[in-house]
Parts: C-alpha cells; sequence; structure tokens
C-alpha cells in the first residue's frame, strides 16, 4: 500500500490506528489537544482572547460575511418527511461565508411557507442542525451560525403557540405573567435551533393610524419599560447556554412608533428632550435589565436615518448606556440610507455611513456585501472598525457556547413545543388582557343557561382574524374562535345561532338582514367585529415583508392592519357600522366585543350599547378567554395600554401631555373617548388613606406613597392600581401627569390591602435647561386611581433641594 498516498490526511491517521492499534480515545485526546492550542476553539480560553484569535484568522470577505444575516427560509429543502441544507445554502456560503440566518423557520404567505411546505418542530431542529453541521464541519474556521426568528407573541413559525399579540399583553399590566410567557415562547424558539429573538418591541405610539400598533405596548414610557423588562428577562433568563432561552434583539430604535401622517417606515418628529424622556426610557431600561441585541429602525430624526446615526448607536447606546451588544438593521434598512432617505449616493457610501456609525450588522445583507469589502478597500471603512462589528457577532457565539455545542435535540424539540402547558399558558395572557370597556346596568357577566344567544360579526369564527400578523399557517382545530369558545361555555340546552352579518372590509357580499333576523329571535346578543391583520396567499409584498395596500381589489381580503396596512381613518371598515346598528335597533341586549390590532372608532357603539369588551388579537386560545370574560368564569382587569380617541381630528391624543394650552374643538372636546390605563370590573374597588413620606439624604431620595384598597363588591377581583405624578413647577416643560408604578392586586369580596410605592430620583427627574438629568427642589402632586382619568386620591410632597442624576 501506498503510504505517502495518505500522509497529512485524516485517512492516513485512521489507518495507524487500525494498523498499530492506537486507540481511538487516544486519537481523540490528541485531536482535542490539537484543538485546544488554537485559542478561538478552547473553551477554557477567556472570550476576549478567543475573539481576537479568531478575527486574525479571518479574511475580509469572512468578516464581512460575519455581519450579513440573510433571508433564512430558503437554506433547507424539505423532501417529504427529509429535510436537509440547500444548494442555495451550500453555494452562500462557499461565495460569503455568512456568520448569521433570519426567518429560517419562519411560515407565512411571505415566505411560501405552509402546513405543508413548512417544517414541523421536530423538522426544524433537523433542518438547524444540519446548516450548523455543514458550518462546522465544512467550512475553513468552522464559525456555528446564528439563527435570528420573530418571536413577539410567539415563535412564528409552525406547531408553536400563539399568544396575545404585544398591544394586549400591555393590557394585562401584569409584568411577571409577561415574563413567564416570554419564556415560554424562548423555549419553544431554542429547542428548534434558533438562537435570537426578535422582539420586544420598544415603540411608543403616539399615532394610531400607523400599521403596527398591535405590535407596541402602547402610549406611555414606564408601562413600556416594564413589559420590555419581563420580555427581556424571560428571553434571556440567567443563562444563554441553558438550552431553553435565546438573545433578546430590541425594536425599533428609534421613535420609530409615532411617524408624520401613519405612514409606517416615517419621518419622526421630535426633539431632543422628548426623544431622552419619552421614546428612549423604555430602550434604556431594557438594556440595563440585559439586553443582548438591538435594531436599528427604518425612520429619520431631524434628517438623520436611524441606520446611520452614530448619536444614536455610539454616544447613547455605547457611551452613555454601556451596551455591550450588537446591533443590527432591520431588513435592507442599510440600502434604505441611500434608496429611501436619499443620503448616499452608492451602496457603497451607506454601508461604509452605516458602519462607521456603529451599525454592527446588516438585516438582508445587501450592503455588507461587495459594498463594505470595496468601502474597505477604498479606505472609507478602517479594518478597526469592521473588527469592532464582527467582534459583537463572534462575542455573542461565544458566550452562548455555540462553538462547543451548536446542536439540538429533534426529539426533545417536537416534545416541547406547543404543549398543553403553553396552551393553557396562552388562554391566561389572552384572559388577563381583556379590557372591559363598559357595562352598562351590569349586563355581564351572562347566564350560561340563557336560552337563546346570537352570535354574529365577521370576527366571531374567523381563526386569522384573531392571531395578529406575524403569525404562522394554523391547523384550523388548534384555535379556538370566540363563536366555539361561547358554544363550549354555554349549557347543553343553549340555543347558539351563529350568522356572519358581513365582513371586515368587503361591501359586495353580506347577509345582514339574516343577521337581523337571528337577533330578533334571540335573548341576547354578541356581535364580534374590529379589524384583522390576517395576511393570505394573494397578498403581495415590499421587499421588507410589509404588504402591499391594494387601493382597489376584486377580492377584498380582510387586512386593514397589521405592517404596511396604516390608515386615513380609525372607522370601521365595510358595513360594520350598519351591522352593529340594525342589530342594536332589535332592542335586544347586546355585547359588543372587539377584536383588533388598533383603536377603532366605537363613538356610536360608546351610547348607544351597553356592554363593550377588547380582546385585542387574543391568541389561538382567545375563544376560550373571551367566554371567559363573558359568563363570569374571569373577572377582567385588562387595562388600556393606549387612549381611544373619538375623531383622528384630535390625533395625538395621549395622556401625558406637555403643560400647554389644551381646549376644545368647534365639533367636539379634546378628550378621548376612553383614556390610558380605562378598564372596568365585575368587582367593586375603594381607595383611602394616602400617605406621603421623603427621606432625602444629599444625593438620596426615597419617596414613599401608601394607600389602602379595599374590594367593597361580593366578588373577587384584580384591581390594577396606578400611581401618577405631576412636577408642579420645572424649569422645562413637563407631562400633565405621568405613570410612575402601578400594581396588579388580587382582593377577595370585602379583603383590604396596604398598599406602597416607592419612588427613586430616576422616577422625578427632568432633563434641564442644560440636557442634565436632575431632580429639582419644588412639590409634586400625587394622583392614584383606576386609569389615567379615574383618580381616587390626591396628595403632593416636597423635595427640598436637588439631586442630581446619571444617565
Amino acid at each position: 500500500m501506498n503510504m505517502k498516498k495518505f500522509a497529512g490526511t485524516r485517512s492516513y491517521v485512521m489507518l495507524c490506528i487500525a494498523v498499530f492499534g492506537l486507540g481511538t480515545q487516544a486519537f481523540g485526546q490528541a485531536s482535542k489537544t490539537k484543538a485546544n492550542t488554537i485559542i478561538y476553539k478552547n473553551p477554557a480560553a477567556p472570550v476576549e482572547s478567543r475573539v481576537k484569535d479568531l478575527l486574525k484568522r479571518m479574511t475580509l470577505e469572512e468578516k464581512a460575511g460575519q455581519i450579513c444575516t440573510l433571508l433564512g427560509w430558503e437554506m433547507y429543502e424539505k423532501n417529504g418527511d427529509s429535510v436537509g441544507i440547500s444548494e442555495t445554502f451550500k453555494s452562500v456560503m462557499d461565495k460569503r461565508h455568512i456568520g448569521s440566518f433570519w426567518a429560517t423557520l419562519r411560515a407565512d404567505p411571505w415566505t411560501k411557507k405552509t402546513l405543508v411546505t413548512g417544517l414541523s418542530p421536530k423538522q426544524a431542529a433537523i433542518a438547524t442542525n444540519a446548516m450548523q453541521r455543514y458550518m462546522m464541519e465544512n467550512t475553513r474556521l468552522g464559525i456555528p451560525l446564528l439563527l435570528a426568528e420573530e418571536c413577539p407573541h410567539g415563535h412564528m413559525a409552525i406547531g408553536t403557540t400563539v399568544f396575545s399579540t404585544s398591544i394586549g399583553q400591555a393590557s394585562t399590566w401584569d409584568p411577571a405573567l409577561i415574563q413567564e410567557m416570554a419564556g415560554a415562547i424562548a423555549k419553544e424558539a431554542r429547542v428548534q435551533g434558533a438562537h435570537i429573538g426578535y422582539g420586544p418591541v420598544l415603540d411608543l405610539v403616539r399615532e394610531p393610524r400607523w400599521s403596527r400598533l398591535e405590535e407596541t405596548y402602547g402610549e406611555d414610557p414606564y408601562l413600556i419599560s416594564q413589559m420590555g423588562i419581563s420580555m427581556v428577562k424571560g428571553f434571556q433568563g440567567n443563562n444563554l447556554r441553558s438550552g431553553s432561552n435565546v438573545v433578546s434583539t430590541l425594536k425599533h430604535f428609534t421613535a420609530y412608533g409615532s411617524p408624520e401622517g401613519g405612514h409606517n417606515g416615517g419621518i419622526a418628529l421630535t426633539g431632543v428632550r422628548d426623544l431622552y424622556s419619552s421614546y428612549l426610557p423604555p430602550f434604556q431600561a431594557a438594556i440595563k435589565a440585559g439586553a443582548q441585541s438591538i435594531m436599528a429602525s427604518y425612520n429619520s430624526i431631524d434628517g438623520v436615518p436611524c441606520s446611520a446615526n452614530s448619536f444614536l448607536l455610539k454616544d447613547v447606546l455605547v457611551k452613555q448606556w454601556g451596551f455591550r451588544g450588537f446591533s443590527v438593521s432591520d431588513l435592507g434598512g442599510i440600502p434604505g440610507v441611500r434608496s429611501t432617505h436619499r443620503v448616499a449616493a452608492t451602496m457603497e457610501e451607506a454601508a461604509a455611513m452605516a458602519i462607521n456609525a456603529g451599525l454592527d450588522a446588516d438585516l438582508g445583507g445587501e450592503a455588507y456585501g461587495d459594498a463594505l469589502i470595496k468601502a474597505v478597500n477604498n479606505k472609507k471603512v478602517a479594518m478597526a472598525t469592521l473588527d469592532s462589528a464582527v467582534a459583537h457577532v463572534l462575542r455573542l457565539k461565544f458566550n452562548m457556547g455555540l462553538f462547543e455545542n451548536p446542536y439540538v435535540d429533534p426529539a426533545a424539540a417536537e416534545k416541547a413545543v406547543g404543549t398543553e402547558t403553553t396552551k393553557a399558558l396562552s388562554r391566561r395572557v389572552a384572559a388577563a388582557s381583556i379590557v372591559l370597556m363598559k357595562n352598562e346596568q351590569e349586563l355581564l357577566p351572562l347566564k350560561k343557561t340563557i336560552k337563546n344567544l346570537a352570535v354574529i360579526g365577521p370576527n366571531a369564527d374567523n381563526i386569522y382574524n384573531q392571531l395578529g400578523d406575524y403569525t404562522a399557517p394554523q391547523p384550523d382545530e388548534k384555535i379556538v374562535t370566540v363563536l366555539e369558545g361561547i358554544k363550549a361555555k354555554v349549557s347543553p340546552d343553549t340555543k347558539v345561532t351563529y350568522v356572519k352579518g358581513c365582513a371586515i372590509r368587503d361591501t359586495a357580499h353580506a347577509n345582514i338582514s339574516e343577521a337581523v333576523a337571528a337577533a330578533e329571535q334571540a335573548d341576547a346578543v354578541v356581535i364580534v367585529l374590529g379589524g384583522s391583520s390576517a395576511r393570505d396567499f394573494g397578498t403581495t409584498f415590499q421587499s421588507t415583508g410589509a404588504a402591499e395596500v391594494k387601493a382597489s381589489e376584486v377580492a377584498v381580503s380582510d387586512m386593514e392592519s397589521g405592517e404596511g396596512y396604516d390608515r386615513v381613518s380609525l372607522d370601521l371598515m365595510g358595513l360594520q357600522n350598519q351591522l352593529l346598528q340594525r342589530i342594536a335597533a332589535t332592542g335586544k341586549p347586546v355585547v359588543l366585543v372587539l377584536i383588533e390590532g388598533r383603536p377603532l372608532n366605537i363613538n356610536w357603539a360608546a351610547q348607544n350599547v351597553p356592554a363593550i369588551i377588547n380582546a385585542w388579537y387574543p391568541g389561538q386560545e382567545g375563544g376560550h378567554a373571551v367566554a371567559d370574560v363573558l359568563f363570569g368564569d374571569y373577572n377582567p382587569a385588562g387595562r388600556l395600554p393606549i387612549s381611544i380617541p373619538k375623531s383622528v381630528g384630535q390625533l395625538p391624543v395621549y395622556y401625558n401631555y406637555k403643560h400647554a394650552s389644551r381646549h376644545d374643538y368647534v365639533e367636539m372636546d379634546a378628550k378621548p373617548l376612553y383614556s390610558f390605563g380605562h378598564g372596568l370590573s365585575y368587582a367593586k374597588f375603594d381607595y383611602q388613606d394616602l400617605k406621603t413620606n421623603v427621606q432625602a439624604s444629599g444625593n438620596n431620595l426615597k419617596v414613599s406613597i401608601s394607600f389602602k384598597l379595599k374590594n367593597t363588591s361580593k366578588v373577587a377581583g384584580d384591581e390594577v392600581a396606578q400611581l401618577y405624578i405631576r412636577d408642579d413647577a420645572g424649569t422645562v416643560v413637563t407631562a400633565v401627569k405621568q405613570l410612575k408604578k402601578f400594581q396588579r392586586i388580587h382582593l377577595a369580596p370585602g379583603e383590604e390591602q396596604q398598599v406602597t410605592f416607592e419612588l427613586l430620583p430616576d422616577d422625578l427627574r427632568l432633563l434641564n435647561i442644560d440636557m442634565k438629568w436632575v431632580v429639582e427642589p419644588g412639590t409634586f402632586s400625587v394622583m392614584v386611581g383606576a386609569s389615567s382619568e379615574d383618580i381616587r386620591l390626591n396628595g403632593s410632597f416636597e423635595v427640598k433641594q436637588e439631586v442630581v442624576c446619571k444617565y
């Protein structure tokens, strides 16, 4: 045998094992020892040493590849039950050395992945393992992939649990419950091979015409912050190597949720002080809680695109807040510096602007490929700048232990995703999110023994209208609609008659007369109206994934909300108002259930319908949750995280506006229809005995605010006690009131509890005329109550000397 033929190869080593009897254990130890001499492959070496060592070994092209995140759903092939990597994946790796993929497991009309062509949880784990195995065994340096997935209200993949959308999550006012939910989402994503969960969305919304309101936590920076902290902690846990946690990517940095005219990605009109006071605090709170990643938004602020804004990405994020994770563009955000914002003439220039401004990674990979390589070669980007961005990505891979353990267990994925436990959790979140807006003469709860109930409306029995945007395809039997929830709740002797009545938008096809006839025969009516973010496979999409709005469609879809579906009005669309008015005219008791992604105009309903509940998009168990509330098995305690206007002419109508001359209009007053924090209960609560106590010493300040809360009714229930503060005389203009603390409290009938809130300097600070954070001397008004308008207790306290705060 020609031994030279095998020299220097693994085959030669294996031959030696066979011929000379060298034990495989010894060979394995020898290989391990050799690997450990390479610093980046040595798990015992410090992470920073491993990062530096690997960077020294990488070519310019390999570095550029590491900070590109490509679309992932074309990277696998599925043939029957067999799943493996695609030729597209091999080609991309050979040419571009990509370090990350996004939405590999995503399924929806945009990706063209259905329940048939997409992946089950087990198949997903097999697919991601195949991708990682290729990286570890077939690439020069063996760098594992980072796989990012959409996770705002569940991992957007087949078989996972679908929870309430974020606006519903915020309506729970229950951070502990949301943290539990986030932990469940993270586990379902991680066991399938994902490492990053896109979320939470921390955009503060003052423009409800904007299409993505459903993805947010509303209009208040403190409530958004608390929800964001919960999501980050739930996603990331205490150990990113646990196999159950994912990195949280915060979206969208920043001021994205209040665009001019409601246009998605539009210009943000805000000054620096308002930016710091309103839009940035949720991001700062989430980063303080440990968030490892953040996404730049599409919009510009004062003429500077956020994707190339060094003030945000360097000064604020890194220097002021000490952020150590990595930043990433939104999909196509860096090319948008050229094509949308027109501040770069070429893709090379756009790539240079973004990375020099501190944007580490390119989602989509169009800018940080050849254009970035060209910019480095042309000295427009320093190698040290590129190395810094690459290091941020590599550091996360090392910290997650991916070089040692890049694989997941397909059998475990099959068992851990979409369990009865997460199904029950989805129902709990949905029930906690439901807001009882109105309950005249205590129409609710209904009796389960009601003889004849009419269930009417376009959202009463439509699974996708109930789930919101960023939702994967679902089998019909998995989703419980309101109609199904009601049927499962009432007595077997109850006759439930369902008539759709009309669609959300379509005006050409309706059966309103049939719906009226059903209502006339019923003892009560539940009418389910609202909106829809349900995409279908006929929808066309922009390159970013946002839906294309068609001015005229032959077959009109229900979709009037969700990314890309900005509105010019907030009116109920189609024939919904006509249907509601015809049903109300029957004189039967009517309960309006709203399934929607944004606050819609319900002025007529507020005046003429006795009971109204808002369920937003309540997720897969939404029908059960709504029925639990309708029939009294769950006492609602959801509270509005955003004000509901009477007219778009009032906008913006958020509760915590700055001191100014606000007055009524010719046509109507300036107040919203329902204010931030509003929500009713089947129980009654009494607030008494407000006390304040100030403890101050030098730069230390603590204010304790206490009161007694009592359930004065005969039913148990939750009350959301809310504390608002006003700085009575600041050196700059401040809010008329600002939420500072809240607590969701369960009380049995007759039970009383002492509630205490503590305020620290950061809760009372303002950004003064010199752009310094301070608590100024003076008096502060205290307002405690059940909503921003339903204030039950008033008081005040005084701060006698200035307290200097940090960023």
